[in-house]
């Protein structure tokens, strides 16, 4: 049959691999299509794992077209200096933080970077930003990012000197959107607050469900790392 590609035949898959390249170097370069330069960074990455080159397609994609998964994934080369592009995080939060305003496939996952690299003040001159850190976790949270909704849970917990007070029923109400979304430790949390009274009136029923909740969790979690490990 015309036009299908023999899988079993190395040569034949190495010509269509080839041409593949050729073509999303096409639609990068010659039709300015920003997800075609997307498909080549995946291509050179994925495929040749070529890194250096897929730095710079992705380097030019998120700084040329403001394209969102392409500034998430060059932040994430200058997190550890991949493809030989420098190691500093204070490119890699600004290449986040990009790519969380632009939207798009990793933006939820950009806002949260942007919220941890505030956090923790490393990208900071290591002074942590909580304000920051809060405006782009809640980002994250309110697109499903279980792990920003619980962050935010323990922002409000801890509170700071610099500005955040503590507030227990914030830190309860993001405790619970973490639990809702699959996260242990919101669960666990937002069980021992509703046993303690913290946030919110003692409430030993609800406690006894989030309790259950978070080993219903853990178990799955255990469970997943075993199948993992087969």
């Amino acid at each position: 049959m015309a036009g299908l590609i023999n899988f079993e035949d190395e040569n034949e898959v190495k010509q269509f691999l080839d041409n593949l390249g050729v073509e999303y170097s096409f639609q990068c370069y010659k039709e300015k299509d920003p997800e075609g330069c997307q498909r080549l960074a995946d291509y050179l990455e994925g495929v040749k794992k070529n890194y250096e080159s897929a730095a710079q397609v992705l380097k030019h994609n998120c700084e040329t077209n403001g394209h969102g998964e392409s500034c998430y994934k060059v932040g994430a080369y200058h997190v550890t200096g991949k493809g030989g592009v420098t190691e500093c995080l204070k490119t890699a939060y600004s290449c986040f933080m990009r790519s969380c305003n632009a939207g798009g496939k990793k933006s939820i996952d950009a806002c949260h970077n942007v919220g941890l690299l505030a956090h923790d003040g490393r990208a900071m001159d290591g002074a942590p930003d909580l304000t920051a850190a809060r405006q782009y976790y809640e980002k994250a949270c309110a697109g499903g990012f279980a792990p920003s909704c619980f962050n935010l849970s323990a922002l409000f917990i801890e509170g700071n000197a610099k500005g955040l007070p503590p507030d227990m029923t914030q830190a309860l109400k993001y405790a619970n959107r973490a639990c809702e979304l699959g996260h242990v430790w919101g669960c666990a949390n937002a069980s021992r607050m509703y046993r303690l009274g913290d946030g919110t009136e003692k409430d030993e029923k609800k406690a006894e469900v989030l309790k259950n909740r978070a080993r219903e969790l853990h178990g799955l979690e255990k469970e997943r790392q075993l199948k993992f490990g087969e």
